[in-house]
């Protein structure tokens, strides 16, 4: 069971790829949730194509913390609006994590995360 970092977080659907951490975590998109639990989180690998992501086999269901455990820096995006669409970008090891707004091209700034 994956650390509560968000209380009752709900769900999201990510890349396998992503959860056994054998491609890093590459973008986050929010969309209209199926239904609850559903928040509407979806995370891709930078590894993932078209193919893979047209497998359903290739994607799971997981608690939205279950994707904090594997990158924490996703918590402060859990309350951006529905047709978010995020680049995550890390330029070498050790830095820090910063999120590209795929609409602006704007890197997102992270005090105004809620």
């Amino acid at each position: 069971m994956a650390t509560e970092f968000i209380k009752g977080a709900g769900a999201a659907i990510a890349s396998k790829l992503v959860l056994s951490q054998q491609s890093p975590l590459k973008w986050a998109v929010r969309e209209n949730p199926i239904e609850p639990p559903d928040t509407g989180w979806r995370f891709f690998a930078l590894d993932d194509t078209d193919e893979t992501l047209n497998d359903p086999a290739n994607m799971q269901v997981v608690d939205y913390n279950a994707v904090c455990e594997i990158e924490p820096a996703v918590i402060g995006i859990y309350n951006l609006p529905v047709g978010s669409d995020l680049q995550i970008i890390q330029e070498g090891p050790g830095t820090p994590i910063r999120f590209l707004d795929n609409h602006t091209d704007e890197f997102l700034d992270p005090s105004t995360f809620r």
